[in-house]
């Protein structure tokens, strides 16, 4: 079985439009265990109960932002050891440093194509 048969991936962005073309984009790797949240807070309870291979979320969101989802789930004995991916449309060098601290896997910087995401994915959890 392939490792993109197995592999289970939460995309957390609050914005639609964004959300929506990373799940495309996943689709078409042939990522079939994928679900989404609009928020930190809400992501933070679905994994919780159901913890993932993968997060691969937005920087920017109200509430609460990319890098403090990162840095609950890093505390969380359940999902410390989930991959995580940071979108950011800012990859200014304060935030990267900051995710590489709290245990980011990776970044991409918006916008990016799907091979882009391809790469970034495949860095973290190998080959697809």
């Amino acid at each position: 079985m392939a490792l993109r048969d197995q592999l289970k991936v939460m995309v957390v962005d609050d914005m639609s439009t964004s959300r929506g073309l990373i799940l495309q984009a996943l689709d078409a790797m042939g990522i079939r265990q994928v679900g989404y949240a609009t928020d930190g807070a809400g992501a933070l309870a679905i994994l919780e109960k159901t913890p993932v291979h993968l997060v691969i979320s937005d920087y920017n969101m109200p509430g609460m932002d990319g890098l403090q989802l990162l840095q609950a789930l890093r505390k969380n004995p359940k999902t410390a050891r989930s991959g995580f991916i940071l979108i950011t449309g800012r990859a200014d060098k304060t935030i990267i440093e900051t995710g590489k601290k709290l245990g980011m896997n990776n970044f991409i910087k918006k916008p990016f194509t799907p091979p882009d995401l391809r790469s970034c994915i495949e860095a973290v959890v190998g080959r697809l």
